[in-house]
């Protein structure tokens, strides 16, 4: 599995975003950085939605387990 970062030029450098994964985007100067800073926004979105689900279901009986994704 991948995921899609998407870059744009623009007068201040580079906006990017995560096709598949609403909140991932970030600004820079150069696309080196706008590649690390996107990097980092995936990473803090997916921690959030973590946090965000392990609220949700304190105190329920659920059913956790790892799910295998297809290659692409």
């Amino acid at each position: 599995m991948h995921l899609t970062a998407v870059f744009q030029k623009v007068t201040e450098g580079y906006i990017g975003f995560v096709e598949e994964l609403p909140g991932a985007n970030t600004q820079a100067a150069t696309l080196e950085e706008a590649r690390a800073n996107l990097a980092e926004a995936v990473e803090l979105v997916l921690e959030a939605n973590r946090t965000l689900a392990e609220e949700a279901i304190e105190g329920k009986e659920v059913i956790r387990e790892k799910m295998p994704l297809p290659a692409a």
